[in-house]
């Protein structure tokens, strides 16, 4: 029986398909602009995250805080970081390791084609296995490196693509860097984050001896014994910076923080914009369920003396009513269904452009099957909530005025 109620409803919709694709316009243009917006949000909160990933939750990143015109962390501060803060640092009760970072850009040249790439170096010695298996550092052509490669590198997975440079660049090759040869000694395996898929990686004394003038550190790794004491350890080295950079509490130039919490802090910034375009969103989707009353209305109308003949051949109140809540209902979930369709061509039409504009893997939609399906459900009940008054209205017509109406 309510197979016939939908077929009803179906046939009602498809013979006013002018009317009935106006009414939903504004049901499908919201739930396209959540489902595109949402997406776009979420691909770039999972990307995001996936470049800060790798480091645990027992990881802290010290570093110098003021102006950075786009460059390496760290760099073209006011107050850089010195290379003697980590032996500091490393004195610390509940620290494990304390690691410098050092980070250059330069030109990279292969195949008589070059690229702007930045370098980071490997600490050497016994803090050498505590970084690579901090960070998780692992090739899936040739080897790492070791104490006493001089002017070998390890390169991210993205220089193998042949589009780059002209052809794959393989373990064995020579690539310059700054001018300066080097033999490619290991290509890391690929990560989906830009910070391995693009590095050029040096032993530490290589990189600080042949590219850098200063001892500026850009990031200091400080790895935690124990994640329960992260919050005194965290403490203890900004206390330790205010002392070594002679600065009072609430005036650091320094920051000293987890990944995961800089990734909360970003997270609820996304949060707080996904919010703000789901509600201009959902402000689209009423007047979509306004439109879709006052159609009902309408309908209710133009169908007086059909709800008459229905009811004089023994149509119960209940059934009428069932009738136009199911076809309110239809025009809230079809418009769903062609916002869902539009909203996800619409998310990654955007993020393939954005990708090619800025040239740039961090712009991507990710679509779940949980938005899909709240989009479509809250569709469909704007769509029932929108048709109940004028539904009620229909059932309550009496049958023999209704015979007698002339439009």
């Amino acid at each position: 029986m309510r197979i016939d109620y939908i077929i009803i409803a179906l046939k009602s919709l498809t013979q006013r398909k002018l009317r009935s694709w106006l009414t939903m316009i504004g049901i499908f243009i919201g739930i396209a602009a959540v489902v595109a917006l949402m997406g776009l949000g979420e691909g770039l909160r999972g990307a995001i995250t996936g470049q800060f990933g790798f480091l645990g939750p027992d990881v802290l990143g010290v570093q110098a805080s003021g102006i950075n015109f786009a460059g390496p962390p760290g760099q073209a501060v006011v107050n850089p970081l010195t290379d003697d803060l980590a032996d500091k640092i490393e004195r610390i009760p509940g620290v494990d390791a304390a690691i410098n970072r050092f980070i250059e850009s330069g030109t990279f040249e292969f195949n008589d084609k070059q690229d702007i790439v930045f370098a980071w170096n490997v600490p050497e010695g016994k803090d050498r296995n505590i970084f690579e298996d901090m960070i998780n550092l692992k090739v899936r052509e040739g080897r790492l490196l070791k104490d006493g490669d001089k002017f070998k590198v390890v390169l991210g997975d993205s220089f193998t693509d042949e589009d780059r440079f002209g052809k794959e660049i393989k373990v064995g090759n020579k690539v310059l860097f700054n001018g300066q040869l080097f033999d490619v000694v290991g290509i890391l395996e690929k990560k989906g984050s830009f910070i391995f898929d693009t590095a050029v990686i040096m032993n530490e004394d290589v990189l600080v001896n042949e590219f850098r003038d200063d001892n500026s550190v850009n990031v200091i790794a400080v790895k935690v014994k124990d994640l329960k004491t992260i919050g005194n350890v965290q403490r203890d080295i900004e206390q330790l910076l205010r002392k070594e950079r002679n600065v009072k509490e609430g005036e650091e130039d320094f920051t000293v923080q987890s990944p995961q919490n800089a990734l909360q802090s970003l997270d609820q910034t996304l949060f707080g914009v996904q919010l703000f375009i789901s509600i201009i969103a959902f402000i689209s989707i009423i007047v979509g369920g306004i439109g879709i009353t006052n159609t009902m209305y309408t309908a209710v109308l133009e169908r007086t003396k059909e709800i008459g003949i229905m009811k004089s051949i023994g149509a119960t109140n209940q059934t009428i009513f069932t009738l136009f809540f199911i076809e309110s209902g239809l025009l809230g979930i079809v418009g769903g269904v062609v916002g869902i369709i539009f909203g996800f061509v619409l998310s990654h039409g955007l993020a393939f452009m954005g990708r090619l504009a800025l040239g740039s893997e961090l712009i991507r939609a990710d679509i779940s099957i949980e938005l899909v399906l709240g989009a479509l459900l809250f569709s469909f009940l704007v769509g029932l909530i929108a048709g109940t008054v004028p539904a009620y209205q229909a059932s309550k017509k009496n049958p023999v005025d209704s015979l007698r109406f002339t439009k």
